[in-house]
């Protein structure tokens, strides 16, 4: 049974000049223990998935359509008291910024034994005891004297292992990670990735881990979501989305990243940008960038077909492009 299941999930931004839908009509799921990789342009609706599950949309953001069940629960529908017990102690959220998820008037040691003592029926000495071991989990020495630091006291990759120590504080089945390496440098990046993995693998925890880097998706995951312009172009797992793509706009992903064993003067790129939500054209919103659109792709929306391994949203394996 999935953990996490996302049906036809449609998020809309209500304005003056009618409705934005940013989010159309996505549907995946994630295993106990799996790692599922959300990668694409800024702008795809990446972060705007991830909100909507955690139930943290901005205003007017709201969900029209679909639903997400976690545990085969209804999530979705629940009101803001309700989703408040489920955030922290069943999803756990790591995001971009550590400075904007850590109070900086409080010890990390206070925030931490506050989250756990939030979710636990725990006293103040076990969840003090808690505190200290999530930080050695994460990798932070001396953890007993660093529980009464404050987050300026630590660097940034350091800030980031507190994250995730919040993170796991309840045990949560699932961590949802929206960009947690990117204001890292590459060294720590690889550190945190590693925790990660761990993470999975000891605790039985899913994560969905969003980001627009593909090397940290195949470093990490066990299957990865390409999304474009808010819908999932392709899904399936790491290996065959990296090495045989088959969504045109996936292939033109893994074409622009540089390859040392080849010598090559220019770098290829993805011709035009991708359509604001309010713009995007009929049919597939890829075919105005597409080298291998055709008029079909112009006229109908495919939805996700089976392609190989994967599953892509492109008339190309419609079995007769017609």
């Amino acid at each position: 049974m999935s953990l996490l299941e996302v049906q036809n999930l449609v998020v809309e931004f209500p304005g003056r000049r009618g409705t934005v839908r940013a989010l159309d009509h996505i549907s995946f799921d994630i295993a106990p223990g799996e790692i599922l990789g959300v990668v694409g342009e800024s702008g795809a609706g990446k972060s705007l998935t991830g909100a909507a599950i955690i139930g943290l949309l901005e205003p007017p953001g709201r969900i029209a359509g679909g639903q997400i069940l976690l545990e085969g629960q209804r999530i979705d529908t629940l009101g803001e008291e309700a989703m408040r017990h489920i955030r922290g102690r069943r999803i756990g959220a790591i995001f971009q910024d550590p400075l904007t998820s850590l109070n900086p008037l409080y010890s990390v040691g206070r925030q931490l034994i506050e989250t756990i003592q939030a979710h636990l029926p725990v006293g103040q000495a076990e969840a003090r005891q808690r505190a200290v071991q999530l930080l050695k989990d994460t990798g932070i020495p001396a953890a007993e004297q660093r529980l009464d630091h404050y987050p300026h006291q630590f660097s940034g990759g350091m800030r980031q292992r507190v994250v995730i120590a919040l993170a796991l504080a309840a045990e949560p089945k699932l961590i949802v990670a929206d960009e947690p390496t990117t204001a890292l440098d590459v060294s720590i990046q690889a550190q945190i990735i590693m925790l990660l993995k761990n993470i999975c693998r000891d605790r039985g925890a899913a994560v969905m881990l969003i980001t627009h880097d593909m090397g940290v998706i195949a470093e990490t995951c066990d299957r990865v979501a390409v999304m474009y312009a808010g819908r999932i172009a392709e899904i399936g797992p790491v290996h065959e989305v990296i090495n045989h793509p088959a969504h045109p706009y996936t292939a033109g992903l893994m074409a622009a990243i540089p390859d040392i064993a080849q010598d090559r003067d220019i770098l290829y790129q993805i011709d035009g940008a991708m359509p604001r939500p309010g713009a995007i054209p009929a049919g597939c919103a890829f075919h105005p960038r597409c080298p291998r659109a055709f008029d079909r792709c112009k006229a109908e929306r495919p939805e996700l077909l089976r392609a190989g391994a994967t599953r892509a949203a492109c008339w190309l394996h419609a079995g007769v492009v017609a």
